[in-house]
């Protein structure tokens, strides 16, 4: 610690170390301290910008049949050789990794499972947009602690996280992170390379005026999705009395932040683009991970139906729809799901989207 501040060091010390037995969590600190470390790493590579040679296509896909960048599979690698070798990880999962990565028998089995996924918003990359990191950790379970580490190792609900954050590389670097005592905040200081509380206790505020979705998917959302965006969308001529600003930045670290800072809604909902996908962002290390955070700072993350923490994975890199921030406006999105699945809801009927709008042309007298 240095001129009385927290460090994230002393933060995790007092927060897991110095804790009873019976609620302690041993060697979190210290892995944590360790995705700290990988986080460092990837901002040092990031701030290089394309001078740092890192910059394009991979030439590979992934799991999911999406390009690679070449900093995809760079961020990747870097969380892979700071966390294996500490003996506190008993495996990992990523985005950019089709399978399970085992600890390799020259380590040391831990009794942790980490997921994460190493560049967030890597479409960002060539315009100098932000990105961030995301990562999950759970317990192995003690019924599979001497067992091989397969896919059914990971497939938890994310209520079983012990902790989850996320890396934002903007301006500056700010790791926000949760160990089930609230969402706090902490800055990179370049000049020491400490990570120093500067967020506590982080707390969304239970309404806001701000929402953010992809609106280019507008024609393939449900009744409930397109009933709330028109409503928002009609401001104060509309049933809500008062108007809305639209936010999308295509990184969901940095829609996440936002509503962490200021309040909000961040929606990838279900859609009918392509049917067969349940969603759009992945369960274990994207949606469940953020969902913890926004629920530690007093918000609410859904998938339209449910609570995404109660979502059991049926498959390693599974997709959900995601529906999280401002915990009365999420709530009211649940509301309208309901509605519409019990044939309840009632039609939209601002005047804006009326048949004589803004949108189509008024009928000739």
């Amino acid at each position: 610690m240095q001129d009385g501040r927290t460090t994230l060091s002393k933060f995790l010390i007092d927060t897991l170390d110095r804790q009873p037995a019976s609620v302690s969590a041993p060697g979190l600190s210290a892995l944590l301290i360790d995705v700290a470390a990988s986080i460092k790493t990837i901002s040092g590579a990031l701030t290089k910008g394309a001078l740092g040679g890192n910059y394009g296509a991979a030439q590979s896909v992934n799991t999911h049949g999406e390009e690679q960048q070449k900093l995809d599979l760079m961020t990747n690698e870097i969380f892979l050789q700071h966390c294996e070798w500490d003996g506190l990880l008993a495996g990992m999962v990523s985005e950019e990794m089709d399978e399970v990565y085992a600890i390799p028998e020259t380590y040391p089995r831990g009794d942790y499972l980490l997921a994460f996924d190493p560049l967030d918003g890597s479409s960002n990359i060539d315009i100098n947009g932000v990105v961030g990191s995301i990562f999950s950790v759970t317990r192995v379970r003690d019924d599979q602690r001497d067992a091989p580490v397969t896919e059914s190792a990971f497939l938890r609900p994310g209520n079983e996280q012990v902790a989850a954050g996320y890396a934002i590389y903007g301006p500056s670097t700010m790791l926000v992170l949760s160990v089930g005592t609230g969402t706090h905040g902490f800055t990179l200081e370049r000049e020491v390379g400490n990570f120093v509380l500067t967020h506590s206790d982080i707390r969304i505020p239970e309404d806001t005026g701000e929402f953010a979705i992809n609106a280019s998917n507008e024609r393939f959302w449900e009744p409930p999705v397109r009933r709330y965006v028109q409503e928002c969308k009609a401001g104060r001529s509309g049933c809500r009395a008062r108007d809305f600003n639209t936010r999308w930045i295509a990184s969901m670290v940095a829609e996440v932040h936002r509503i962490l800072m200021r309040g909000g809604v961040f929606m990838y909902p279900r859609d009918f683009k392509t049917p067969a996908m349940e969603g759009r962002l992945r369960l274990l290390y994207e949606a469940s991970p953020m969902s913890f955070l926004v629920e530690q700072a007093g918000g609410q993350s859904i998938t339209g139906r449910e609570r995404i923490l109660d979502v059991v994975p049926a498959r390693l890199h599974q997709r959900v729809p995601v529906i999280l921030g401002s915990r009365n406006e999420v709530a009211r999105i649940g509301r309208y799901h309901d509605e519409y699945d019990r044939g309840e809801d009632k039609p939209f009927s601002s005047p804006l989207f009326n048949e004589r709008s803004l949108f189509l042309p008024e009928t000739p007298a």
